[in-house]
């Protein structure tokens, strides 16, 4: 079977207090088809750290993967920047 293209995201670390489970914040700008407004749209992933290194306000990379659990499909990659410190 070949390699696939995996799906990689990169977002902000707000909840890490779960045992190996981060919850990662990731913004995206979307344009409104009829009004051309530029909009920003926010989705909430959670994503499998496996040596619980991550903290909240990191910036971090993640992939898709395999189903790990009921809500978690996604992977930590690395972390990009540690703690940016801001208000969540």
């Amino acid at each position: 079977m070949k390699d696939q293209i995996t799906r990689q995201e990169i977002g902000i670390v707000v909840s890490s207090s779960r045992d190996k489970t981060i919850t990662v914040l990731i913004e995206r700008k979307v344009k409104h088809s009829l009004y051309k407004k530029i909009l920003r749209r926010s989705t909430k992933l959670q994503a499998h750290d496996e040596s619980n290194e991550c903290q909240d306000g990191d910036l971090v990379r993640i992939k898709e993967c395999r189903p790990i659990s009921k809500t978690k499909s996604w992977t930590l990659i690395n972390i990009e920047k540690k703690n940016r410190n801001i208000d969540l």
